[in-house]
């Protein structure tokens, strides 16, 4: 059966409103145990932006869709292999260093992403995409100040956040996936054509990364599929939590 218009254009929708959720749902885990006072309410509110990235998003993709489901629904009554996310959102935090350096990559792309989107001849997407620009613009510059204070300070700092881009590097290739529906949707003038956004996210992070003293990995290996909903274990554990109280209590109201 072939798919309408309408979804492919949710389904576009979904898969950004998902990585903002589990992207914002991740910083969330922070509050009351950052490092200092000062970037325990830096994430946070990083954490309250992406999620409300993600609820603008995943109101548009549910009103599309033939079930019409709420963000709620979207956010708490689908599986893992239904969320569509890019893989590096749902790493672990580690220590410090690799949730700033997993908030580098995620925000540099979102920030490229956002800018081209901006032009979607979809009015929705380009609307929604100029609200996240602005927001984004700050993820991207708090990353960046972070990841040259880390990378460039001390032996320990260094260390930490070069462990950070062992770990996370071969999840940076999912950001840029693209199936059947980006080959639809950038056809009619709707979606972002993610070859352009990877050469100015990839010019970004090495002028970032020699700032920083780091290396910029040659490593071509990369672990993808997050929009085909085949993720790693990480995203089970996320949503075992972010779901049990709606589950427990379909329908609950306060």
């Amino acid at each position: 059966m072939n798919k309408s218009m309408n979804e492919f254009i949710s389904e576009y929708a979904l898969r950004i409103g998902d990585t903002s959720l589990i992207l914002g749902q991740r910083l969330g885990e922070w509050c009351g145990h950052g490092p200092i006072l000062e970037e325990d309410i830096a994430l946070t509110n990083i954490s309250l932006d992406l999620i409300g990235q993600s609820r603008a998003f995943l109101t548009y993709a549910g009103s599309l869709e033939e079930k019409k489901r709420t963000e709620d629904e979207l956010a708490f009554f689908r599986d893992a292999r239904e969320y569509k996310n890019t893989l590096l959102a749902e790493q672990p935090n580690g220590d410090f260093a690799q949730t700033i350096l997993r908030q580098l990559f995620i925000s540099t792309f979102q920030f490229y992403f956002f800018d081209r989107l901006k032009k979607s001849k979809d009015a929705m997407f380009a609307g929604l995409a100029e609200k996240s620009f602005k927001e984004v613009a700050y993820h991207v510059r708090h990353a960046t100040e972070w990841t040259y204070r880390l990378g460039d300070g001390t032996k320990e700092s260094h260390e930490k956040i070069n462990h950070a881009l062992n770990e996370l590097w071969r999840y940076t290739g999912d950001l840029f996936l693209m199936n059947e529906t980006d080959k639809i949707l950038i056809k009619e003038g709707i979606a972002v054509d993610l070859h352009e956004v990877k050469k100015d996210w990839e010019k970004k992070i090495r002028e970032v990364f020699l700032q920083a003293t780091l290396v910029f990995p040659e490593d071509n290996f990369m672990i993808t599929g997050g929009i085909l909903g085949n993720h790693t274990e990480y995203l089970g554990h996320i949503l075992a939590e972010m779901q049990i109280l709606p589950r427990s209590y379909p329908g609950a109201e306060w």
